[in-house]
């Protein structure tokens, strides 16, 4: 049986921050509150189509910081579906500094599984200059936490934040395995309009990544969590039109997660020496290889690379075979 989540967004309420990235009803392309009965007819819509395993996830704003009383009616509205079992769980997102005990013992006696935080940074210079409100010390407290009250844990960080670097992130990226969360979001930082990044940047004073320092860095941090374990389920944010629209600058591509992959094949080309190669790569692979509007065969190019490419199903899919001419 295939596994599904319902989401159900909860936009900007409750948080006690305006972080400097956030516009929160572009990123979520939702501007009004859900009610019960939303929450109700989304998990309905649902359970119509057969063969998935579902829960809900409450995304969007910081679930556990909203009225006590509004985030309950959406807790025991979703929870009347887990409890007959016809839903597995139910996930959420919140802030590290809004989880403590209280909290997680209304979160358990309602169905709630897994609990995703967001850190974005274990770097406290980065967290203050970005808004955020909270500490990394927070973001390990909170996650000790909740994985003593048994809930998985998920964490998300950014990258391209104000004042972050590389090395930061690589070292956000360490200290958040030393947590042993199960699953990991990354995402780039997309400079909003109406944000204070986009004011920074207007300024002259931030200068965000772009498109190919973001997935280059994601080479490096994607191989320390996979080696470690740590399953990542979303490389970049979702796309929308709002996104579009709202843009100023920064790392988003709706494809990112492919020319990330696009990136590690050509950084194994890019272990040899300029040269002439042949390169015999899988039919399935072959757009990863090249790049998006073959970027990585004219970058290869003017690198002083001569390829000739050679595509057959000899060669494992996501595998290369680099023959010197």
């Amino acid at each position: 049986m295939k596994k599904g989540n319902i989401s159900i967004f909860v936009p900007f309420n409750g948080c006690p921050q305006k972080c400097s990235f956030c516009n929160q009803n572009t990123i979520t392309g939702v501007q009004t509150q859900p009610t019960p009965d939303d929450v109700k007819s989304a998990v309905e819509t649902a359970l119509k189509r057969r063969g998935y395993e579902y829960e809900i996830a409450f995304f969007g704003g910081s679930f556990t910081a909203i009225d006590r009383e509004y985030m309950l009616s959406l807790l025991d509205t979703a929870f009347e579906y887990v409890k007959d079992g016809r839903l597995k769980g139910i996930r959420i997102s919140t802030r590290p500094d809004c989880i403590d005990r209280e909290i997680l013992e209304l979160l358990k006696a309602r169905g709630v599984t897994s609990i995703e935080l967001g850190a974005q940074s274990m770097d406290d210079e980065v967290l203050k200059a970005n808004m955020r409100g909270h500490t990394a010390e927070d973001v390990v407290n909170a996650s000790k936490l909740i994985k003593e009250y048994g809930f998985e844990l998920g964490l998300q960080m950014m990258t391209g934040l104000y004042l972050d670097t590389d090395e930061k992130t690589v070292s956000t990226a360490e200290k958040l395995i030393e947590l042993k969360p199960a699953t990991v979001r990354i995402y780039p930082t997309v400079v909003l309009k109406g944000t204070y990044l986009a004011e920074l940047y207007e300024k002259e004073i931030y200068k965000p990544q772009n498109v190919d320092d973001a997935a280059e860095l994601c080479t490096k941090l994607i191989p320390m969590f996979e080696n470690a374990g740590i399953k990542i389920i979303r490389l970049g944010l979702h796309s929308s039109e709002d996104i579009k629209k709202n843009m100023v600058a920064g790392a988003f591509h709706p494809a990112f997660g492919e020319i990330v992959q696009s990136r590690f094949m050509l950084n194994r080309v890019l272990k040899h020496p300029p040269g002439s190669y042949e390169i015999f790569v899988n039919p399935k692979t072959v757009s990863k290889l090249k790049g998006n509007q073959k970027r990585n065969v004219y970058f290869l190019m003017e690198e002083g690379y001569n390829i000739k490419f050679t595509v057959t199903d000899k060669v494992a899919e996501n595998d290369l075979k680099i023959v010197r001419r």
